[in-house]
């Protein structure tokens, strides 16, 4: 495995958007020829050097390519967008966009992440040590579908809308969510081990979502159906009881999914 080190040395002030940061975009390349990739930031492009130094070359295949970035780069955008191999470890936090539209591969984020980590995204890793910001895993703007495939985990907290449209692979948060969890997912699970605010599942046609914690505001148009205990999702255990419903009976869609409640954080459902 070749590693190539990427530490911030350039001017920030305005977001810098990077899409070419992947183990694909690296491989075969030397750390001259990476350093003259091209970002945008605002109206034009601009070679990645003059950003960040460039330490190593990419190994033979993106699975073969290890890029670190040492140090934060909450100002730059769409690192990891449509990788398919390799890894990628942020060694502090990172920007808006990181994985939208990944395949395959890691990316480890050591610090907190942007709004719309994974995006659309349909295989790969994505794991958030510190705290997430909106829309992890979400459907792109105007589209119905999100999230096909993959892992995200976070192991902190997370804000609004996560998961939204997801239809397939796996969210996980350590910690609470805000608003609207799940909303119009049709597919996949998301398990909140912390508490969420309101509307968690809105519109939900199909999917699991587990919350370990309280929900303040549970959502109108869910049944309950029973008790169930010690939940499982392959290597994702949930420890206790849990209330099930379905739902969302608000809407007219035949297709409903899958809500677990935590009955010693909800005695009042």
């Amino acid at each position: 495995m070749a590693d190539v080190i990427l530490k911030p040395t350039g001017n920030f002030d305005l977001t810098v958007e990077a899409e070419v940061v992947t183990p694909d975009n690296f491989a075969g390349k030397s750390a001259d020829e990476i350093g003259k990739l091209l970002v945008w930031q605002g109206p034009a492009e601009y070679p990645l050097s003059d950003y960040f130094s460039v330490e190593g070359n990419g190994g033979s295949s993106a699975e073969d390519t290890t890029i670190i970035i040492d140090g934060d780069i909450p100002r730059v955008k769409r690192i990891g967008q449509e990788m398919t191999a390799g890894k990628i470890l942020v060694k502090g936090c990172a920007g808006m966009h990181t994985g939208n539209t990944m395949s395959g591969g890691d990316i480890i984020v050591e610090g907190d992440c942007e709004s719309w980590a994974g995006m659309d995204m349909t295989g790969g890793s994505i794991h958030i040590k510190g705290n997430a910001k909106d829309h992890i895993g979400c459907a792109y703007r105007g589209s119905w579908k999100g999230m096909t495939g993959g892992r995200i985990t976070v192991d902190g907290d997370a804000v609004s809308q996560v998961g939204g449209g997801l239809a397939g692979g796996e969210i996980i948060i350590g910690g609470s969510v805000k608003h609207f969890c799940g909303i119009r997912i049709n597919g996949g699970l998301i398990v909140v081990k912390g508490n969420a605010f309101r509307t968690v599942g809105a519109e939900m046609t199909g999917g699991t979502i587990v919350v370990g914690g309280c929900i303040e505001r549970f959502t109108p148009g869910f049944a309950m159906e029973g008790v169930e205990s010690d939940l499982k999702f392959n290597d994702i255990e949930c420890p206790g009881e849990y209330k099930k419903f379905t739902g969302d009976y608000a809407i007219p869609q035949k297709g409903k999914g899958t809500l677990y409640v935590s009955c010693d954080n909800n005695e009042c459902l």
